[in-house]
């Protein structure tokens, strides 16, 4: 049987390339939009929060621009007014149809903020309405509860965003990115490995750093919503703070590094470092030296750094959907959970 998830994971080459044919011509409206601007804002939950992670690194290691993550309680429960004039907000929602940040959003416009959505709910949703720009995207509906597609169309949206405030990057990279996807999905590494690592255990740490951290968290809300582990998303900076004590031979690590980039050797040592303690590392991505540093290793993208994350999910929701099942777990539907989280 094929859930939903699996099926809706192997759309995404062709989310994609919807996606990116229909943003890249509208760099030049994010570069006008944007030109009186300092700052971004992210404004997100769950999934989208872990994209916001993605924009905001992309954003400060290549645009020069400084970027934060927005605490929407301050607009929703404290209802206190900021000045935002100079910040350039940008909410995500894949169904442009929460309300905490549809209210977020249109607080930052009355703040003084110029305002981006981030969706894939169309023109007609809320969020793309009370945004000064909509950036749609084309992932087509989902129908499994984990998000796979609207979350790697989400970051093809933040990667023109990227374009659009002048990253030094080359844009051409972009193209590659959806062949980059269909090969991992084709090839994804040693799954059924990494699977039987985990099918036992109660919880596992994820971890990576820069660019890559989003994937760490987005793989860890994956595997706790879909397979009801206790996973810990961390920069591998932050693991070594301390929480690298709970990761033993009942716990074991997964890491994540694209195959360039300056976090990719921290990775690689951090694996050693896990394997010689007498723990399992299981690698995402990082090219030869993670898998050879790892007790078994999915593949990565053959891609640059900045984006990278978009194919570094991938293995990451191949083996989410794997697992559950090999632990019993319908993953189209986990317990508690609905398409759409209303919060206050």
């Amino acid at each position: 049987m094929t859930t939903k998830m699996r099926s809706e994971i192997a759309e995404q080459p062709a989310a994609l390339r919807a996606t990116l044919d229909a943003l890249v011509p509208r760099v030049d409206e994010v570069r006008a939009l944007a030109r009186d601007t300092r700052q971004l804002l992210f404004i997100a939950r769950g999934t989208s929060d872990n994209a916001a992670v993605y924009g905001r690194y992309l954003i400060e290691a290549h645009a020069g621009r400084m970027s934060s993550l927005a605490a929407p309680s301050i607009a929703t429960t404290y209802k206190r007014k900021l000045d935002l004039s100079g910040v350039l907000a940008v909410a995500l929602s894949q169904s442009g149809r929460t309300e905490e940040i549809v209210e977020t959003l249109v607080w930052a416009k009355a703040c003084g903020a110029t305002t981006v959505a981030v969706t894939n709910g169309g023109e007609d949703s809320p969020l793309a309405q009370a945004a000064d720009l909509a950036l749609c995207t084309l992932a087509g509906e989902e129908k499994a509860v984990p998000a796979t597609k609207t979350y790697t169309t989400q970051l093809a949206a933040l990667a023109v965003l990227a374009l659009g405030l002048d990253a030094d990057v080359n844009a051409d990279d972009l193209q590659r990115v959806p062949d980059a996807v269909e090969r991992l999905i084709a090839d994804p590494g040693d799954v059924d490995a990494v699977v039987e690592g985990l099918a036992e255990v109660a919880g596992v740490v994820v971890s990576g750093r820069g660019l890559a951290f989003s994937t760490a968290l987005e793989a860890a809300l994956k595997l706790k919503e879909a397979c009801y582990l206790h996973a810990m998303g961390l920069s591998y900076a932050d693991l070594l703070h301390g929480p690298i004590a709970v990761v033993d031979e009942r716990t074991p690590a997964l890491l994540v590094a694209s195959g360039e980039g300056p976090t990719l050797q921290g990775t690689v040592a951090l694996a050693r470092r896990v394997t010689g303690a007498g723990a399992s590392a299981y690698g995402i991505g990082g090219g030869a030296e993670l898998a050879t540093a790892s007790t078994a290793a999915l593949n990565g993208p053959s891609l640059p750094e900045w984006v990278a994350p978009m194919g570094l999910i991938v293995p990451a929701q191949l083996l989410t959907e794997s697992l559950a099942r090999r632990r019993g777990i319908d993953p189209d539907s986990p317990r508690g959970l609905n398409k759409v989280t209303q919060t206050d």
